[in-house]
């Protein structure tokens, strides 16, 4: 397979990937798994964190000739850095010719503009890109995993799910006690599957999880733009009004209107870093009926204006309530 690392690619993402096929190798006895790495910005290529790798093969415009049986891609932390027509043309004719295609963290984004994610696509990203995604290609299904497959196309929310993914392959190809030994070797218990959850829901990362409110809670986030009323709610998740705000009050301690608002919020504050919407256009997709409504109660929440929380990005130290308080 080819692994080819943009400027800015996730280091941790390459050696979770790269590492369990090279000990399902080793396992194996046998090479179930070659790679090298290509890169588009000359022989070698610099990390996010500052690391720069050699790689074996510069792409060019007539890169869709190389063969390969997998071709594989880790994303930079900016996936609008890395725009290239010859990426776009390489990779478009890379499904043509129905080779599986590994989009891993941001390259996500790539995909969904080099138009080889149509319309229908289920599809995955780093989840503090997955509100950006949603609102610049809405006709796409993208949900909250750890990786998902569609047709000859697996996108990959990256860094550790980067692992979890190529256990998988590995499981595929080599079996399942291949699969547990690689785990073995790398000290990890076992690895999770695709559909497990990238992000805790608010609230229940330090408490026991309760799979009745996190059915609720994901419903709450597919339904940022357009609140749905709690009886909705209640008959979509097959729970009674009453059963869900026990659950909230047992385990979040606020009520299911208070987790909704915190949900739009940070939904808001993502959309504000991530990408150039304007504050009234962030403002409807989370669901707020005015810019000044909006403006009032994310500042409330987050001790900022929404224009402050654009301009210092995900830098900017904005205050949580809690500490607010404090």
């Amino acid at each position: 397979m080819n692994i080819l690392v943009l400027p800015g690619f996730s280091q941790l993402s390459l050696s979770c990937f790269l590492e369990p096929l090279y000990h399902a190798n080793n396992g194996a006895g046998r090479e179930l798994f070659s790679w090298r790495i290509v890169s588009c910005a000359g022989a070698t290529t610099v990390s996010a964190s500052g690391v720069p790798i050699n790689v074996d093969v510069e792409i060019d415009a007539n890169s869709h000739t190389y063969k390969t049986d997998a071709f594989v891609i880790i994303g930079s932390e900016r996936a609008e850095a890395s725009r290239s027509e010859p990426i776009y043309s390489l990779v478009r004719a890379l499904q043509r010719r129905r080779i599986p295609i590994y989009a891993i963290g941001t390259a996500t984004w790539l995909l969904a503009e080099a138009g080889i994610l149509r319309a229908g696509t289920r599809c995955t990203i780093h989840w503090r890109r997955l509100a950006a995604l949603t609102e610049s290609f809405p006709d796409l299904i993208a949900e909250d995993c750890l990786f998902i497959s569609d047709g000859s196309i697996t996108t990959c929310a990256g860094e550790f799910a980067a692992f979890d993914l190529a256990v998988e392959i590995v499981q595929s190809v080599g079996g399942q006690e291949l699969a547990r030994s690689v785990c073995g070797q790398l000290t990890a218990d076992r690895f999770r599957s695709g559909t497990h959850y990238q992000s805790m829901p608010l609230g229940l990362r330090y408490t026991g999880m309760v799979e009745k409110l996190i059915r609720v809670i994901k419903h709450m986030e597919r339904c940022i733009e357009e609140p749905p009323c709690l009886d909705d709610m209640a008959r979509a998740v097959s729970l009674s009004r009453r059963q869900i705000e026990r659950l909230f009050r047992k385990h979040l301690q606020v009520s299911p209107i208070q987790y909704y608002s915190r949900l739009r919020l940070e939904r808001a504050r993502q959309l504000l870093e991530t990408t150039d919407m304007p504050v009234i256009e962030v403002a409807v997709a989370c669901g707020f009926i005015s810019a000044s409504h909006f403006s009032k109660s994310f500042k409330d929440h987050f001790g900022v204006l929404p224009s402050r929380a654009r301009q210092c990005g995900s830098a900017c130290s904005i205050r949580s309530p809690a500490s607010r308080s404090a």
